[in-house]
C-alpha cells in the first residue's frame, strides 16, 4: 500500500459506490448532482518504469522520486472531489467517443512544456492544480518541496515539505469543505490552500 491514511481518505466515499473503467480506473463515490456518470474520486492504473523513461525522455526531464514514486506504486494521477483537486499523469490515450468507458489522468505533459508559467525555474516540475483557479501544483527538483503558486505565476503561495504531506494534508483539509455525499457545503468558499 502507498501511504495508509492518503489511501483511507481517497476512498472515505466508497460507501457511495465503486466502479472501474475499461482501461482499469478506479472510480470511488458516485456523484449523480453533478452529472449520470460523474465520481467523487479517481485513481488511474500505475505507470510502468518503461512508461516513466518514455516521459522523460519527451518531457526531456527527470520526474522527482516521490512523484514517479506515486505514479508507479498508487496511481498515475488522480482526481480527487469532482477535480476540486488534479494531480497528472500519463495520458495513455486520447478517445472523444461518448461510449467509451475510458478514464484518463490530466496530461503531466501540458503544464510542463505547453502551459508552463514564463517565471518558472527549470527545476521546477509541475503535478497537478486546482479546479478553483486553475491554481498549480510543483516540485522543486532541487528540494522537494512542494508549492502552490498562481495559473501564469510561479511564485510559491504555499508550501509543504513532501509530495506525501501535500497530498495528505490538502485530502484533510478539502474534506472539511464537503459534506458526507460529496457536495461543497459553500461553493463561494475558495478550495485554494492560500
Amino acid at each position: 500500500m502507498y501511504n495508509k491514511e492518503i489511501n483511507e481518505l481517497i476512498y472515505k466515499f466508497s460507501n457511495l459506490g465503486l466502479d472501474s473503467s475499461s482501461d482499469g480506473a478506479m472510480m470511488i463515490g458516485r456523484a449523480p448532482f453533478k452529472g449520470p456518470k460523474a465520481w467523487l474520486n479517481i485513481i488511474y492504473p500505475k505507470v510502468k518504469e518503461e512508461e516513466i523513461a518514455a516521459l522523460e525522455r519527451e518531457l526531456n526531464s527527470s520526474i522527482p522520486e516521490s512523484y514517479k514514486h506515486f505514479l508507479m506504486n498508487y496511481s498515475n494521477g488522480g482526481n480527487f472531489l469532482s477535480s476540486t483537486l488534479s494531480l497528472d499523469g500519463l495520458r495513455r490515450y486520447l478517445t472523444r467517443d461518448p461510449k467509451a468507458n475510458s478514464r484518463q489522468p490530466f496530461s503531466i505533459l501540458t503544464p510542463n512544456l505547453y502551459e508552463r508559467p514564463e517565471n518558472a525555474m527549470k527545476n521546477f516540475f509541475f503535478i497537478g492544480g486546482y479546479q478553483w483557479d486553475g491554481s498549480l501544483l510543483y516540485i522543486d527538483k532541487d528540494t522537494n518541496i512542494v508549492h502552490c503558486c498562481e495559473l501564469n505565476d510561479a511564485t510559491s503561495k504555499v508550501h509543504w515539505n513532501s509530495f506525501e504531506e501535500m497530498l495528505l494534508s490538502e485530502l484533510k483539509r478539502l474534506y472539511t469543505l464537503f459534506d458526507d455525499e460529496g457536495r461543497e457545503i459553500d461553493e463561494d468558499v475558495s478550495t485554494l490552500p492560500y
